[in-house]
């Protein structure tokens, strides 16, 4: 382990996240909401913490080894809820607590979306376009666009992009060097934010509004600027508009990559996960849609459907964004729509929960082990888009299958033991662990009221979340430390 590498890059990565003070304070001379001080203190601290912590070692020049990228994405992540935090905790509107503000800040970053706040419609705009940036930021990873940066600075970043990218596929590139590929997936990631902010604007919002809800939806974070969240505009034409782009953000953007560059969509037309992913959407909408309109909880079926599609989509693909109160909604759909959100978003989107390629890959395995039953000596290999898939990817997914199960199971453990009643505790876990934001029972709408013991777990837990569990796991096994 080179800790003297980890050092430089920490203090580079502290000292470029400090200028996201820079923005809210802005926006709060702008709106005159007396909020700007905060901000303030939060760039002077972070940038002299980042400062001491690169200067010393500002000279050197080794490259970052794998084990360094890993130990750099974790530190980061953990590092940055905390210094996250630090406006929101000096803030005198709202009055937070530490527990609160780091919960907040690591929710915004991890785009989960769970939130402790109240009252949003009469807090500083300041507050609300922070807190829409921090899952702006984190949507893509700002270990991504640290990568991007970096290599202009000295710091190569392969063993980043490889630690922070989700999905099963680590090692594909859009382009012949790292750099260029996480500018690339930033310049899309730019692009869909503007077009959301137009359409919004277009649709009836504010532009504080509009900029504020591009950032989450494009990000899948969830965070509003409004205590009704999504539902406080009651406009089906930007529930519409909302369910498309969150949709098209739960994509793989190595398809939009290639769909820019080729002027085609046949790229999404052949890729079998975009096509298992759409599947789905489009058959839990309609299942949705008949059994809303069907038990009498919206008059009309096109209502039901314009409520059912933006909620699954939304949860689908772990937004969060609501415009109904699911709990409220008959029989097994609130757990179902839950429940989608463990599988998430597509590889290399900004989705959470376990990823559509992974589903996939269980769901041919499972049914390869059922055929192997009834013809032994047959050779069944599993197979993705036409392609053979490696066993060695099968036992990776089976294996990420068995961990994300498992620590499921003692998160939802530790939240019992803390004192949540059982359909709490798993809402908080489905709500943190998957990057979703929502959960059921007492915690279907706000973390406010649980203790802060769970509000810690689930920083834990949106961090292993964001970061795929393994990133944070192997970091606690014996070989990695190893010489």
């Amino acid at each position: 382990m080179q800790f003297s590498v980890v050092q430089r890059v920490l203090g580079l990565l502290l000292l470029i996240f400090s200028l996201s003070m820079l923005p809210p304070v802005a926006v709060g001379l702008h709106f005159g909401d007396g909020a700007v001080l905060p901000f303030v203190q939060g760039f002077a601290w972070l940038f002299i913490l980042g400062l001491l912590i690169f200067w010393p070692v500002r000279r050197l020049k080794k490259e970052l080894k794998l084990r360094d990228g890993f130990v750099v994405v974790v530190m980061f992540w953990v590092v940055l809820g905390a210094s996250g935090a630090v406006p929101l905790f000096l803030a005198e509107r709202p009055d937070m607590s530490l527990t609160d503000a780091v919960f907040e800040a690591v929710s915004g970053l991890t785009t989960t979306g769970a939130t402790v706040l109240s009252g949003l419609d009469e807090l500083p705009h300041s507050i609300l376009f922070y807190r829409q940036q921090l899952q702006w930021l984190g949507g893509m990873g700002i270990v991504v666009l640290a990568v991007a940066i970096l290599p202009l600075l000295g710091v190569g970043g392969m063993q980043l992009y490889k630690a922070e990218t989700p999905g099963p596929m680590k090692d594909t590139k859009l382009t012949a060097r790292i750099a260029d590929t996480a500018k690339t997936l930033w310049y899309i990631y730019l692009g869909l934010t503007l077009l959301a902010a137009l359409a919004y604007r277009m649709g009836g919002m504010s532009w504080f509004d509009a900029i504020g809800h591009s950032f989450s939806t494009i990000a899948i974070g969830g965070f509003s600027t409004h205590d009704a969240g999504f539902g406080f505009y009651d406009s089906a034409l930007l529930d519409a508009m909302a369910t498309l782009f969150m949709a098209f953000a739960g994509v793989n953007f190595t398809l939009h990559f290639v769909a820019w560059s080729r002027r085609s969509v046949q790229g999404y037309l052949h890729d079998s996960e975009f096509r298992f992913y759409l599947g789905v959407l489009l058959a839990m909408i309609l299942l949705y849609s008949v059994v809303l309109w069907g038990g009498g909880v919206y008059e009309g079926f096109f209502t039901a459907l314009r409520y059912a599609a933006f909620n699954v989509v939304s949860y689908a693909t772990t937004t969060g964004f609501a415009t109904a109160d699911i709990t409220l909604w008959p029989g097994f759909l609130p757990v179902l729509i839950v429940l989608l959100a463990f599988m998430g978003g597509c590889t290399g989107s900004t989705g959470g929960g376990m990823k559509v390629m992974r589903v996939m890959l269980l769901m041919k395995q499972g049914m390869r082990e059922l055929k192997q039953l009834v013809h032994p000596q047959a050779e069944l290999p599993v197979k993705i888009g036409g392609r053979v898939a490696p066993d060695r990817v099968v036992q990776a997914v089976w294996g990420f299958f068995s961990a994300y199960i498992g620590v499921a199971l003692v998160l939802m453990l530790l939240m019992l033991g803390i004192g949540l009643d059982e359909v709490t505790a798993f809402g908080a876990v489905a709500a943190t662990l998957t990057n979703l934001g929502p959960g059921l029972g007492e915690v279907a709408a706000s973390f406010a009221t649980v203790p802060d013991a769970a509000k810690w777990v689930g920083c834990v837990a949106m961090i292993l979340g964001r970061l795929e569990i393994f990133t944070l796991l192997v970091l606690f096994t014996p070989m990695f430390w190893r010489r």
